[in-house]
Protein backbone atom coordinates (compact mmCIF):
# COMPACT_ATOMS: atom_id res chain seq x y z
CA UNK A 1 0.00 0.00 0.00
CA UNK A 2 1.26 3.50 -0.91
CA UNK A 3 1.56 5.98 1.94
CA UNK A 4 0.85 9.67 1.44
CA UNK A 5 1.63 12.00 4.36
CA UNK A 6 0.50 15.64 4.34
CA UNK A 7 2.09 18.02 6.84
CA UNK A 8 -0.19 20.93 7.74
CA UNK A 9 -3.99 21.06 7.85
CA UNK A 10 -4.36 24.70 6.83
CA UNK A 11 -5.90 25.78 3.54
CA UNK A 12 -3.33 24.20 1.19
CA UNK A 13 -3.01 20.90 3.07
CA UNK A 14 -6.77 20.49 3.57
CA UNK A 15 -7.47 21.26 -0.08
CA UNK A 16 -4.83 18.70 -1.08
CA UNK A 17 -6.40 15.81 0.82
CA UNK A 18 -9.91 16.77 -0.24
CA UNK A 19 -8.91 16.93 -3.90
CA UNK A 20 -6.76 13.79 -3.89
CA UNK A 21 -8.80 11.44 -1.73
CA UNK A 22 -11.55 10.76 -4.35
CA UNK A 23 -8.87 9.80 -6.91
CA UNK A 24 -6.74 7.53 -4.73
CA UNK A 25 -8.17 4.05 -4.13
CA UNK A 26 -8.46 3.49 -0.34
CA UNK A 27 -7.44 -0.13 -0.89
CA UNK A 28 -4.15 1.09 -2.38
CA UNK A 29 -3.48 4.39 -0.61
CA UNK A 30 -3.11 5.26 3.07
CA UNK A 31 -3.41 9.03 3.63
CA UNK A 32 -2.41 10.86 6.83
CA UNK A 33 -2.55 14.58 7.56
CA UNK A 34 -0.63 16.07 10.50
CA UNK A 35 -1.04 19.33 12.37
CA UNK A 36 -0.02 20.60 15.78
CA UNK A 37 -3.38 22.10 16.77
CA UNK A 38 -7.04 21.39 16.19
CA UNK A 39 -8.24 24.86 15.23
CA UNK A 40 -8.43 26.14 11.67
CA UNK A 41 -8.29 29.94 11.38
CA UNK A 42 -9.74 31.90 8.48
CA UNK A 43 -6.76 34.19 8.11
CA UNK A 44 -8.32 36.84 5.82
CA UNK A 45 -10.80 37.53 8.62
CA UNK A 46 -8.11 38.54 11.12
CA UNK A 47 -7.88 41.93 9.40
CA UNK A 48 -11.42 42.80 10.47
CA UNK A 49 -11.15 41.85 14.15
CA UNK A 50 -9.32 44.98 15.38
CA UNK A 51 -12.11 47.11 13.87
CA UNK A 52 -14.95 45.10 15.42
CA UNK A 53 -16.21 43.90 12.02
CA UNK A 54 -15.48 40.24 12.87
CA UNK A 55 -15.13 38.37 16.14
CA UNK A 56 -13.16 35.25 16.99
CA UNK A 57 -16.17 32.99 16.39
CA UNK A 58 -16.29 34.21 12.78
CA UNK A 59 -12.80 32.97 11.94
CA UNK A 60 -12.32 29.65 13.75
CA UNK A 61 -13.53 26.12 13.03
CA UNK A 62 -12.37 22.64 13.99
CA UNK A 63 -9.85 21.22 11.50
CA UNK A 64 -11.47 17.79 11.74
CA UNK A 65 -14.68 19.15 10.23
CA UNK A 66 -12.94 19.61 6.88
CA UNK A 67 -10.83 16.46 6.68
CA UNK A 68 -12.50 13.86 4.43
CA UNK A 69 -13.50 10.39 5.42
CA UNK A 70 -10.68 7.91 4.92
CA UNK A 71 -7.94 10.37 5.88
CA UNK A 72 -6.27 9.92 9.26
CA UNK A 73 -5.68 13.10 11.29
CA UNK A 74 -2.65 13.09 13.59
CA UNK A 75 -2.37 15.87 16.15
CA UNK A 76 1.29 16.49 17.04
CA UNK A 77 4.16 18.95 16.40
CA UNK A 78 6.60 17.92 13.67
CA UNK A 79 10.21 17.40 14.69
CA UNK A 80 11.94 16.52 11.42
CA UNK A 81 11.61 15.04 7.96
CA UNK A 82 14.13 12.27 7.31
CA UNK A 83 14.24 12.13 3.52
CA UNK A 84 16.87 9.37 3.48
CA UNK A 85 14.58 7.02 5.39
CA UNK A 86 11.34 8.55 4.03
CA UNK A 87 9.94 9.18 7.48
CA UNK A 88 8.38 12.09 9.35
CA UNK A 89 9.47 12.23 12.98
CA UNK A 90 6.93 13.77 15.36
CA UNK A 91 7.75 15.40 18.69
CA UNK A 92 6.01 12.48 20.40
CA UNK A 93 8.65 10.12 19.00
CA UNK A 94 6.20 8.56 16.55
CA UNK A 95 7.55 8.10 13.03
CA UNK A 96 5.35 8.17 9.96
CA UNK A 97 6.60 6.39 6.86
CA UNK A 98 5.80 7.91 3.50
CA UNK A 99 6.11 7.13 -0.18
CA UNK A 100 4.96 10.66 -1.04
CA UNK A 101 5.15 13.68 1.23
CA UNK A 102 3.30 17.00 0.86
CA UNK A 103 4.51 19.87 3.03
CA UNK A 104 1.81 22.48 3.60
CA UNK A 105 2.84 24.03 6.90
CA UNK A 106 2.66 27.59 5.62
CA UNK A 107 4.53 30.62 6.87
CA UNK A 108 4.05 32.58 10.06
CA UNK A 109 5.07 35.85 11.77
CA UNK A 110 8.34 35.74 13.72
CA UNK A 111 8.56 38.91 15.82
CA UNK A 112 11.64 37.54 17.59
CA UNK A 113 13.57 38.09 14.34
CA UNK A 114 13.55 41.89 14.81
CA UNK A 115 15.50 43.46 17.66
CA UNK A 116 13.33 45.26 20.20
CA UNK A 117 10.02 44.03 18.86
CA UNK A 118 9.28 41.63 21.67
CA UNK A 119 9.41 43.04 25.18
CA UNK A 120 7.25 44.93 27.66
CA UNK A 121 5.67 46.98 24.87
CA UNK A 122 4.56 43.91 22.86
CA UNK A 123 0.76 43.84 22.74
CA UNK A 124 0.71 47.22 24.53
CA UNK A 125 2.01 49.96 22.21
CA UNK A 126 3.29 47.37 19.68
CA UNK A 127 0.85 44.99 18.02
CA UNK A 128 0.28 42.58 15.15
CA UNK A 129 -2.91 41.30 13.54
CA UNK A 130 -1.65 38.25 11.62
CA UNK A 131 -2.46 35.94 14.53
CA UNK A 132 -5.77 35.49 16.31
CA UNK A 133 -4.21 36.44 19.63
CA UNK A 134 -2.61 39.52 18.09
CA UNK A 135 -5.79 40.66 16.32
CA UNK A 136 -7.84 40.30 19.51
CA UNK A 137 -5.24 42.14 21.61
CA UNK A 138 -5.17 44.97 19.07
CA UNK A 139 -8.99 45.14 19.11
CA UNK A 140 -8.82 45.57 22.88
CA UNK A 141 -6.15 48.29 22.55
CA UNK A 142 -8.17 50.20 19.98
CA UNK A 143 -11.15 50.40 22.32
CA UNK A 144 -9.18 52.90 24.41
CA UNK A 145 -7.30 54.61 21.56
CA UNK A 146 -7.89 58.37 21.64
CA UNK A 147 -5.67 59.44 18.76
CA UNK A 148 -1.99 59.65 18.01
CA UNK A 149 0.53 58.50 15.46
CA UNK A 150 -0.26 55.05 14.04
CA UNK A 151 2.55 53.39 12.12
CA UNK A 152 1.97 50.22 10.11
CA UNK A 153 5.38 48.67 9.47
CA UNK A 154 6.15 45.87 7.01
CA UNK A 155 9.39 44.28 8.20
CA UNK A 156 10.48 42.10 5.28
CA UNK A 157 9.35 40.30 2.13
CA UNK A 158 7.81 37.85 1.49
CA UNK A 159 4.89 37.72 3.90
CA UNK A 160 1.48 36.17 3.59
CA UNK A 161 -1.45 38.18 2.25
CA UNK A 162 0.70 41.07 0.99
CA UNK A 163 -2.23 43.49 0.55
CA UNK A 164 -3.43 43.17 4.16
CA UNK A 165 -1.17 45.92 5.59
CA UNK A 166 -2.53 48.39 3.03
CA UNK A 167 -6.06 47.28 3.85
CA UNK A 168 -5.29 47.92 7.51
CA UNK A 169 -4.23 51.54 6.93
CA UNK A 170 -7.34 52.18 4.81
CA UNK A 171 -9.63 50.65 7.43
CA UNK A 172 -7.81 52.57 10.17
CA UNK A 173 -8.49 55.81 8.32
CA UNK A 174 -12.19 54.89 8.12
CA UNK A 175 -12.32 53.75 11.75
CA UNK A 176 -10.72 56.98 13.01
CA UNK A 177 -13.06 59.15 10.97
CA UNK A 178 -16.12 57.28 12.22
CA UNK A 179 -15.03 58.03 15.80
CA UNK A 180 -14.07 61.63 15.25
CA UNK A 181 -10.39 60.90 15.90
CA UNK A 182 -8.90 61.43 12.46
CA UNK A 183 -8.00 65.11 12.98
CA UNK A 184 -5.92 64.22 16.02
CA UNK A 185 -4.26 61.19 14.41
CA UNK A 186 -1.61 60.44 11.82
CA UNK A 187 -1.25 57.23 9.83
CA UNK A 188 2.10 56.23 8.34
CA UNK A 189 2.81 53.17 6.21
CA UNK A 190 6.41 51.94 6.04
CA UNK A 191 7.47 49.36 3.48
CA UNK A 192 10.69 47.89 2.08
CA UNK A 193 9.19 48.34 -1.40
CA UNK A 194 9.71 51.41 -3.56
CA UNK A 195 5.94 51.99 -3.63
CA UNK A 196 2.84 51.18 -1.63
CA UNK A 197 1.83 48.30 -3.90
CA UNK A 198 3.94 45.33 -4.96
CA UNK A 199 3.15 45.84 -8.65
CA UNK A 200 4.11 49.03 -10.57
CA UNK A 201 0.78 49.29 -12.41
CA UNK A 202 -1.12 49.03 -9.13
CA UNK A 203 1.14 51.64 -7.53
CA UNK A 204 0.61 53.98 -10.47
CA UNK A 205 -3.19 53.61 -10.57
CA UNK A 206 -3.94 53.20 -6.87
CA UNK A 207 -1.10 54.98 -5.09
CA UNK A 208 -3.12 58.21 -5.03
CA UNK A 209 -5.40 56.66 -2.43
CA UNK A 210 -2.79 57.16 0.27
CA UNK A 211 -2.45 60.84 -0.66
CA UNK A 212 -6.24 61.24 -0.82
CA UNK A 213 -6.59 59.74 2.65
CA UNK A 214 -3.59 61.70 4.00
CA UNK A 215 -1.69 58.52 4.83
CA UNK A 216 2.07 59.00 5.06
CA UNK A 217 4.32 56.66 3.09
CA UNK A 218 7.91 55.72 3.92
CA UNK A 219 9.37 53.58 1.11
CA UNK A 220 12.56 51.52 0.84
CA UNK A 221 12.34 51.20 4.62
CA UNK A 222 14.05 48.05 5.89
CA UNK A 223 13.39 47.80 9.62
CA UNK A 224 16.56 47.06 11.60
CA UNK A 225 15.18 47.47 15.12
CA UNK A 226 12.40 48.91 17.25
CA UNK A 227 13.27 51.23 20.13
CA UNK A 228 10.18 50.85 22.30
CA UNK A 229 11.52 53.15 25.03
CA UNK A 230 11.74 56.04 22.58
CA UNK A 231 8.75 54.90 20.50
CA UNK A 232 10.58 54.76 17.15
CA UNK A 233 11.13 52.26 14.35
CA UNK A 234 14.68 52.40 12.97
CA UNK A 235 15.72 51.32 9.47
CA UNK A 236 19.09 49.92 8.43
CA UNK A 237 19.97 53.30 6.93
CA UNK A 238 19.19 54.85 10.36
CA UNK A 239 15.98 56.60 9.40
CA UNK A 240 13.63 56.83 12.36
CA UNK A 241 9.82 56.77 12.28
CA UNK A 242 8.16 57.70 15.59
CA UNK A 243 4.91 56.09 16.70
CA UNK A 244 2.31 56.07 19.45
CA UNK A 245 0.78 52.82 18.21
CA UNK A 246 2.91 50.48 16.13
CA UNK A 247 1.17 47.79 14.06
CA UNK A 248 3.75 45.38 12.70
CA UNK A 249 3.89 42.79 9.98
CA UNK A 250 6.84 40.84 11.35
CA UNK A 251 9.31 38.77 9.35
CA UNK A 252 7.51 35.68 8.04
CA UNK A 253 9.19 32.27 8.11
CA UNK A 254 8.25 28.71 7.35
CA UNK A 255 8.10 25.98 9.99
CA UNK A 256 11.21 25.27 12.07
CA UNK A 257 11.28 21.58 11.15
CA UNK A 258 11.99 22.65 7.55
CA UNK A 259 15.34 24.07 8.69
CA UNK A 260 16.08 21.10 10.91
CA UNK A 261 15.43 18.84 7.92
CA UNK A 262 17.61 20.86 5.53
CA UNK A 263 14.76 21.40 3.09
CA UNK A 264 14.27 25.16 2.79
CA UNK A 265 15.89 28.52 2.12
CA UNK A 266 17.01 31.02 4.75
CA UNK A 267 13.35 31.77 5.60
CA UNK A 268 12.39 28.07 5.73
CA UNK A 269 10.37 28.29 2.50
CA UNK A 270 10.83 25.33 0.16
CA UNK A 271 11.88 25.90 -3.49
CA UNK A 272 9.86 23.62 -5.77
CA UNK A 273 9.12 23.10 -9.44
CA UNK A 274 6.30 25.35 -10.69
CA UNK A 275 4.61 22.50 -12.55
CA UNK A 276 4.90 19.57 -10.19
CA UNK A 277 5.54 21.42 -6.89
CA UNK A 278 8.20 18.78 -6.21
CA UNK A 279 11.68 19.39 -4.84
CA UNK A 280 14.42 18.83 -7.40
CA UNK A 281 16.56 16.70 -5.08
CA UNK A 282 13.58 14.86 -3.56
CA UNK A 283 11.01 14.25 -6.33
CA UNK A 284 8.59 12.49 -3.95
CA UNK A 285 8.53 15.53 -1.60
CA UNK A 286 6.18 18.37 -2.53
CA UNK A 287 5.48 21.79 -1.03
CA UNK A 288 2.20 23.66 -1.56
CA UNK A 289 0.63 26.87 -0.32
CA UNK A 290 2.69 29.38 1.63
CA UNK A 291 5.30 26.73 2.49
CA UNK A 292 6.39 26.67 -1.16
CA UNK A 293 8.78 29.16 -2.73
CA UNK A 294 7.58 29.62 -6.31
CA UNK A 295 8.17 33.33 -6.78
CA UNK A 296 4.61 34.58 -6.35
CA UNK A 297 2.44 36.05 -3.61
CA UNK A 298 1.80 34.04 -0.48
CA UNK A 299 -1.98 34.32 -0.58
CA UNK A 300 -5.04 32.12 -0.35
CA UNK A 301 -5.93 32.70 -3.99
CA UNK A 302 -2.50 31.43 -5.05
CA UNK A 303 -2.94 28.32 -2.89
CA UNK A 304 -6.33 27.75 -4.50
CA UNK A 305 -5.28 28.19 -8.14
CA UNK A 306 -2.04 26.29 -7.62
CA UNK A 307 -3.87 23.37 -5.96
CA UNK A 308 -5.73 22.63 -9.19
CA UNK A 309 -2.47 22.41 -11.14
CA UNK A 310 -0.77 20.44 -8.37
CA UNK A 311 -3.59 17.90 -8.09
CA UNK A 312 -3.74 17.19 -11.82
CA UNK A 313 0.02 16.86 -12.15
CA UNK A 314 0.41 14.76 -8.98
CA UNK A 315 -2.15 12.26 -10.27
CA UNK A 316 -0.35 12.11 -13.60
CA UNK A 317 3.02 11.78 -11.91
CA UNK A 318 2.09 8.71 -9.84
CA UNK A 319 1.07 7.04 -13.12
CA UNK A 320 4.41 7.89 -14.70
CA UNK A 321 3.03 10.65 -16.95
CA UNK A 322 4.53 14.08 -17.58
CA UNK A 323 2.80 17.17 -16.15
CA UNK A 324 0.24 18.84 -18.38
CA UNK A 325 0.80 22.46 -17.43
CA UNK A 326 2.86 24.78 -15.27
CA UNK A 327 1.32 27.08 -12.67
CA UNK A 328 1.34 30.63 -14.06
CA UNK A 329 1.43 32.41 -10.69
CA UNK A 330 -2.24 33.43 -10.89
CA UNK A 331 -3.42 35.50 -7.92
CA UNK A 332 -6.34 37.79 -7.25
CA UNK A 333 -6.99 39.83 -4.15
CA UNK A 334 -9.73 42.05 -2.84
CA UNK A 335 -8.30 45.16 -1.17
CA UNK A 336 -10.53 46.83 1.41
CA UNK A 337 -10.29 50.60 0.98
CA UNK A 338 -12.69 51.70 3.71
CA UNK A 339 -16.17 53.25 3.79
CA UNK A 340 -17.76 50.04 2.52
CA UNK A 341 -15.69 49.84 -0.65
CA UNK A 342 -12.90 47.63 -1.94
CA UNK A 343 -10.70 47.11 -4.99
CA UNK A 344 -9.78 43.93 -6.83
CA UNK A 345 -6.53 43.01 -8.56
CA UNK A 346 -5.87 39.98 -10.78
CA UNK A 347 -2.37 39.11 -12.00
CA UNK A 348 0.23 36.39 -12.56
CA UNK A 349 3.98 35.98 -13.04
CA UNK A 350 4.10 37.88 -16.33
CA UNK A 351 1.00 40.09 -16.37
CA UNK A 352 0.51 42.92 -13.91
CA UNK A 353 -2.94 43.89 -12.61
CA UNK A 354 -5.06 45.40 -15.39
CA UNK A 355 -8.34 47.34 -15.32
CA UNK A 356 -11.55 45.71 -16.49
CA UNK A 357 -14.25 43.37 -15.17
CA UNK A 358 -13.98 40.05 -13.33
CA UNK A 359 -14.79 37.21 -13.65
CA UNK A 360 -17.20 37.70 -16.58
CA UNK A 361 -15.74 39.87 -19.38
CA UNK A 362 -17.59 43.18 -19.61
CA UNK A 363 -20.07 42.12 -16.94
CA UNK A 364 -18.18 41.49 -13.74
CA UNK A 365 -19.79 41.89 -11.26
CA UNK A 366 -16.41 42.88 -9.82
CA UNK A 367 -14.38 45.83 -11.09
CA UNK A 368 -10.60 45.59 -11.41
CA UNK A 369 -8.32 48.37 -10.13
CA UNK A 370 -11.26 50.52 -9.03
CA UNK A 371 -13.13 50.96 -5.78
CA UNK A 372 -16.69 49.65 -5.59
CA UNK A 373 -19.23 48.52 -3.03
CA UNK A 374 -19.64 45.25 -4.94
CA UNK A 375 -15.95 44.47 -4.42
CA UNK A 376 -16.42 45.06 -0.68
CA UNK A 377 -19.33 42.61 -0.54
CA UNK A 378 -17.32 40.17 -2.60
CA UNK A 379 -14.58 40.27 0.05
CA UNK A 380 -17.08 39.64 2.84
CA UNK A 381 -18.89 36.87 0.93
CA UNK A 382 -15.60 35.08 0.35
CA UNK A 383 -15.70 33.80 3.93
CA UNK A 384 -18.65 31.55 3.06
CA UNK A 385 -16.85 30.37 -0.07
CA UNK A 386 -13.74 29.59 1.95
CA UNK A 387 -15.49 27.38 4.51
CA UNK A 388 -17.90 25.68 2.13
CA UNK A 389 -16.06 25.42 -1.18
CA UNK A 390 -12.29 25.94 -1.05
CA UNK A 391 -11.47 23.97 2.10
CA UNK A 392 -13.65 21.10 0.96
CA UNK A 393 -11.75 20.85 -2.31
CA UNK A 394 -14.70 21.79 -4.50
CA UNK A 395 -14.23 23.57 -7.79
CA UNK A 396 -14.98 27.25 -8.25
CA UNK A 397 -16.13 28.38 -11.72
CA UNK A 398 -12.81 30.16 -12.20
CA UNK A 399 -9.90 28.94 -14.31
CA UNK A 400 -6.62 28.32 -12.52
CA UNK A 401 -4.81 30.25 -15.24
CA UNK A 402 -5.19 34.00 -15.50
CA UNK A 403 -7.34 35.11 -18.43
CA UNK A 404 -6.94 38.39 -20.32
CA UNK A 405 -10.60 38.36 -21.41
CA UNK A 406 -12.44 41.27 -19.79
CA UNK A 407 -9.25 43.20 -19.10
CA UNK A 408 -8.06 46.45 -20.67
CA UNK A 409 -4.58 47.75 -21.28
CA UNK A 410 -3.02 49.54 -18.33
Amino acid sequence: MKKLVVLGAGLAGTMAVNRLRPHLDPAEWDITIVDQDETHIYQPGLLFIPFGMYHSADVIRARRDFIPSGVRFVLAPIEQVDTARQRVVLSTGVELEYDYLIIATGTSPRPEQTAGLLGDAWRDSIHDFYTLEGAMALAHRMESFEGGRVVVDVMELPFKCPVAPLEFVFLMDWWLQERGLRDRSEIVYTTPLSGAFTKPVSSRRLGHLLDDKKIGLETDFYTERVDADRGVVVSYDEREVPYDLLVTIPVNMGADFVARSGLGDELNHIPVDKATFAMEEHPNVFAVGDAAEIGTSKAGSVAHFASEVFTANFLRGIRGLAPLETFDGHANCFIESGFGKAMLIDFNYTTEPLPGKFPLPGIGPFTLLEESEMNHWGKLMFRWTYWNVLLRGKDLPLPSRMLLAGKESA
